[in-house]
């Protein structure tokens, strides 16, 4: 059997994410991931490709962490690839214990991103996961706190970037996009 190019999984997986006009609100387009999620070979094609993108990138990585909530749904897979740990940001009064916070921007008002302290020691290299970039709010957040406690972040790895947002512009890291609308 021939093995599957990169672009065939990329495209593959690009024609299982849905499209949904006018949701969650009219003008939006928004893109669900959940229809590659519910695709056996989708989430087989993108695992390989976030796995090997680390592998290549990131051999050092050490903690990935995975942003509420769909952040959560590729980071124990990663990390278990990988052979490292996994660590959550949640929203405000998610997590027992310690926890530092950082407030963020959303487009009408804020919210604030959680970790527990103890989740990373000082200079552990952190790999950033979550499903969507689109204005770079959560990221930018995500990226304060792993700093906050002295982690090194490697870069802010996303299954889709909505290019139009420039998310990537809040970010003063790496950032590696699999497919890109």
């Amino acid at each position: 059997m021939a093995e599957v190019s990169i672009a065939e999984k990329l495209g593959y997986i690009k024609s299982k994410i849905g499209k949904h006009v006018d949701f969650p609100k009219k003008g939006v387009i928004f893109r669900d991931i959940f229809g590659a999620l519910t695709d056996g070979k989708a989430c087989v094609y993108l695992r390989d490709l976030l796995v090997r993108h680390i592998r290549e990138k990131h051999p050092d990585v050490e903690l990935i962490v995975g942003l509420d909530s769909r952040g959560f749904l590729f980071n124990l897979l990663l990390a278990t690839e990988l052979g490292v740990g996994c660590a959550p940001i949640r929203k405000k009064g998610k997590l027992a214990g310690d926890v530092i916070s950082v407030e963020y921007q959303l487009e009408y008002g804020s919210d604030i991103f959680e970790m527990q302290r103890e989740a990373i020691k000082p200079g552990q290299k952190v790999l950033i996961v979550d499903d969507l970039l689109a204005t770079g709010g959560s990221l930018s957040a995500a990226s304060a706190l792993v700093r906050k406690v002295g982690g090194v972040v490697l870069e802010s790895l996303v299954v889709i970037e909505l290019l139009e947002l420039e998310g990537r512009k809040k970010l003063d890291g790496n950032v590696h996009s699999l497919i890109q609308y």
